[in-house]
């Protein structure tokens, strides 16, 4: 079992879902995040004042999959992200060693669905 966490533009969120659905992955958990990496924020000018924002809106992607769905998700995520531009995201795939369905008590692969 893995955690796949990716950090994308908000934009490109409906394409990635669409690229996850069509390989059947179904159960994702999104939240909005604030951040910055190369692209280091950009400068504005509102009402007369200049303002430097660092942090910009990305949404926070978290999939547990089962090992036989981890290239897939992968790849689902980079499809539908994916602009050639800085900022398109990262993706993290972490191990997981337990996953606990609350309604059930089912532990483990069968958990996760």
């Amino acid at each position: 079992m893995k955690l796949v966490i990716a950090y994308i533009q908000p934009e490109r969120l409906n394409p990635v879902k669409q690229a996850l659905f069509a390989r059947e992955i179904y159960k994702i958990s999104v939240t909005n995040a604030l951040g910055c990496g190369r692209q280091q924020g950009y400068v504005k000018a509102y009402r007369g004042a200049i303002q430097e924002v660092n942090l910009l809106k990305k949404v926070r992607l978290a999939i547990a999959v089962n090992d036989e769905f981890v290239e897939q998700t992968i790849e689902g995520i980079i499809e539908g992200a994916r602009t050639n531009h800085i900022g398109d995201g990262k993706i993290f795939v972490l191990p997981m060693d337990e996953c606990i369905r609350i309604r059930t008590g089912e532990r483990g692969n069968e958990a996760i669905g």
